[in-house]
């Protein structure tokens, strides 16, 4: 039996439009249409992303730089790489180790953070230790590198062109006790490196600390020390168990007694700059412009611009 054309009519509801459905053969051709363009899309976006970290790192260094300039009109020296009473500097959490950094701190808006810091006592000592460790200073942290915690410094500032003790016969700007003036850098600010990226490592002892974790040499070729992305040396001597079994800060190193020498800790390696940026590392110079460093650049070049005063021309490897 036939259904009338009527009968047919009136199963479709009126004014309903028919709906083509998609074959499999087009929903996979859409599928992979989409799926080729987020995998073009998507080196793209990384790549605007990385730029725009490391536009943001450059920021936070001519912050510094500008910093470390202020701070010269205002005492006409520059800022003391590390203070201590002698040298040379041991990398390990004993002593005095107040930094440029600290320094520096009224100099770039953290006027609230110098306050906070007793220069009667070291760095390590628990008086210090709310600025020292709970203290979050973006301006010292390149957005490239993964934050190991708080109170690290993705920067340092050169103290020597060689691999050599921190202490007060170095040749760049920032060293132990230094005073150099704007007259002393003969080779001229704008072919002297003050400040570079270097990456968080085992044992960094802070943003405070005048020792490898804030003073780096030029004499070691760039972005050849350091592991991307930071560790912490849950071994190393800033770090302690409380009465609890948990992991923290000593709340005091104990200064030696009268007459005794403090405790033996590595002086060696200070190390050199490294940072993750595509191709290069990034410096300021002395005369307040920020570059990117070829990690390519030949050695003896990246060791002149490490040296105030050697007198020496700049050769074509720059």
């Amino acid at each position: 039996m036939t259904r009338s054309p009527q009968a047919v009519g009136a199963a479709v509801r009126p004014g309903t439009p028919r709906r083509p459905a998609f074959t499999l053969v087009e929903v996979l051709v859409v599928i992979i249409i989409v799926g080729t363009l987020v995998a073009l899309l998507l080196p793209a976006i990384q790549s605007a992303r990385e730029r725009a970290r490391r536009y943001q790192c450059a920021q936070h260094l001519h912050q510094l730089i500008t910093a470390v300039h202020n701070y010269e009109l205002a005492y006409d020296v520059y800022p003391p790489g590390t203070l201590e009473r002698k040298g040379p500097i041991q990398n390990h959490a004993f002593g005095y180790h107040h930094n440029w950094i600290v320094q520096l701190l009224p100099y770039f808006e953290q006027q609230n953070v110098a306050a906070l810091i007793d220069r009667r006592v070291g760095v390590y000592h628990r008086n210090n230790a709310e600025a020292r460790d709970e203290m979050e200073i973006w301006t010292l942290t390149c957005p490239s590198q993964a934050a190991p915690g708080w109170g690290y410094s993705s920067y340092a500032a050169v103290y020597h062109d060689q691999e050599a003790p921190i202490d007060t016969t170095n040749h760049g700007v920032f060293f132990l006790n230094s005073r150099v003036a704007f007259d002393d850098l003969t080779d001229g600010a704008s072919q002297t490196l003050f400040l570079g990226e270097k990456i968080v490592e085992q044992g960094d002892l802070g943003w405070m600390s005048g020792t490898s974790a804030t003073l780096r040499n030029t004499g070691i070729a760039l972005n050849t020390t350091g592991r991307p992305g930071g560790a912490i040396n849950w071994a190393s001597p800033r770090f302690r168990r409380n009465a609890d079994g948990e992991w923290g800060y000593p709340e005091e190193i104990p200064e030696p007694a009268a007459g005794q020498p403090p405790p033996q800790g590595p002086v060696l390696p200070v190390g050199g700059f490294a940072g993750i940026h595509p191709g290069g590392c990034q410096f300021a110079f002395g005369d307040g412009h920020v570059a990117l460093l070829d990690a390519s650049i030949a050695l003896d070049v990246l060791q002149q611009l490490g040296h105030r005063s050697d007198g020496k021309l700049l050769s074509a490897g720059k």
